[in-house]
């Protein structure tokens, strides 16, 4: 008997810092069993973000290590470091699944991206080959009637934190602890990072 593939969510971001809306929306993704496992896939160049200062791609690799560390489902993924740059998500999810055959790789973006998701490079290729799981963003509507087949709104719980802010309450000098996982604010306290 033919075995199924496992469902391997990517989660795609700059991840920096990570947070604990990024870990509640995977959590949730992976416990509701949208799918089997997520992997979070750090992007050291984001094409629409090339001016944001940006972590070192270890540092940032670290942090969700630490922050994932002792749950089985979640999966910090290096695989874009390697890729050229800037990294578009139509060839590195051509390239998991070459590299990762046993895997169905499904796209997990939010409302605000799929908004704009004609604008990506080639996405009529991605929806070919994938399916797409689109979470809620503040000011996004999405009419689930309306999507292709192969993609999917999913009512996460929203938490609406970002890492801009994080990275501002800490240049200014706010605990902001709670916002983010407890081995990762030990890591950027330890590291002094986003001091400025």
């Amino acid at each position: 008997m033919e075995k199924n593939p496992i469902r391997t969510g990517i989660f795609g971001g700059t991840f920096n810092p990570i947070h604990l809306g990024h870990l509640a929306l995977a959590n949730y993704l992976c416990e509701e069993n949208w799918v089997d496992e997520l992997w979070f896939l750090i992007t050291p160049q984001n094409p629409f973000k090339q001016e944001q200062t940006l972590l070192d791609n270890h540092l940032r690799m670290k942090m969700v290590e630490a922050a994932i560390a002792g749950y089985p489902r979640f999966k910090a993924s290096d695989f874009e470091f390697t890729l050229p740059r800037p990294s578009y998500t139509v060839t590195t999810l051509q390239k998991l699944s070459e590299t990762y055959p046993d895997r169905e790789f499904v796209l997990i973006i939010g409302a605000d991206n799929w908004a704009a998701f004609d604008k990506w490079k080639s996405p009529e290729e991605i929806l070919r080959n994938h399916r797409i799981l689109v979470y809620p963003r503040p000011g996004y509507e999405i009419n689930p009637h309306e999507l292709p087949a192969q993609v999917k709104a999913v009512n996460t719980p929203l938490l609406e934190i970002s890492s801009t802010f994080i990275r501002e309450s800490i240049a200014s000098g706010k605990d902001i602890r709670y916002f983010l996982h407890p081995e990762v604010y030990r890591f950027i306290k330890q590291h002094q990072l986003y001091n400025k």
